[in-house]
């Protein structure tokens, strides 16, 4: 079971990103799929959510209208587009499975509730 993260890299403000979580051994399909930050020299922050069928999104606010999940079931595949970056959104992005939908729903940035977690892509927007 694996959660592997791509897409990250260096970029300039106001560009944008599209990250990828590729998920084997499970599938998403069944699962609440997290996106959660950690920038440097802070605690980790739940970024974005998507549920298992509907494909209901959630947002944080600081990336609401700028940042769009999205998931492929069929290529078992999470994304992140990012837009507008910000020096803000230097950080580490994780992607996390869970069963639990509640976890989407307030957001939750624990390691230890997912079920799976990914070993993170660097994303760094500087000029």
């Amino acid at each position: 079971v694996q959660l592997v993260e791509s897409g990250g890299g260096l970029v300039q403000p106001g560009g944008s990103l599209r990250l990828s979580c590729a998920a084997s051994g499970f599938p998403i399909s069944n699962y609440y799929m997290s996106w959660v930050r950690q920038a440097p020299g802070k605690g980790l922050e739940w970024v974005s959510g998507i549920t298992s069928r509907a494909g209901g999104t959630y947002y944080a606010d600081s990336v609401k209208g700028r940042f769009t999940i999205s998931r492929d079931n069929a290529k078992n595949t999470l994304y992140l587009q990012m837009n507008s970056l910000k020096p803000e959104d230097t950080a580490v992005y994780y992607c996390a499975a869970a069963l639990r939908c509640e976890l989407i729903l307030y957001g939750s940035s624990l390691q230890r509730e997912y079920d799976y977690w990914g070993q993170g892509t660097q994303v760094t927007v500087s000029s």
